[in-house]
């Protein structure tokens, strides 16, 4: 199963400063022992919001708004996607991980990745399925010869 772990934001990275050199170096060291270990999918750190825009939708309407956004406790400030056998040992990498907010307080939120098998027929039916897992299959393989 994959598992999203999220960093959130902080009103300084939402103010575009940098984490420090320690804590880059300790998440280098965190990104390479989950890669060693087979668990590490993706993973990155975000600009601030006011580099970003959201699309509302509204019916058929779409309208774009440009950061930044008001709600720091609600941004998100990087992430990593980790194929790992439970929801425990995807708590227990996160327990791992080096404080992503440079000493302060912050948190990581886990949230489980939706898989195609987690579709009944009746929404996803078997041959659209399928066309997905390829799809996924081919944009992992395309990953894989960066």
């Amino acid at each position: 199963m994959r598992f999203m772990m999220i960093v959130r934001a902080t009103e300084d990275s939402e103010a575009g400063v940098l984490p420090s050199r320690e804590l880059v170096a300790a998440m280098g060291k965190f990104n390479e022992e989950m890669a060693q270990a087979g668990v590490l999918l993706a993973g990155d750190g975000l600009q601030p919001s006011s580099k970003g825009a959201r699309v509302r939708f509204s019916g058929g309407k779409r309208m774009v708004i440009d950061g930044p956004f008001p709600e720091t406790k609600e941004l998100i400030a990087g992430y990593w996607i980790i194929q790992v056998k439970s929801k425990e040992e995807a708590i227990e990498w996160a327990l791992r991980c080096p404080n992503p907010h440079d000493g302060k307080d912050g948190e990581i939120e886990l949230r489980q990745v939706f898989e195609v098998s987690d579709f009944p027929p009746d929404i996803l039916p078997p041959e659209e399925a399928a066309r997905e897992e390829a799809l996924f299959r081919e944009l992992a393989a395309r990953q894989e010869k960066r």
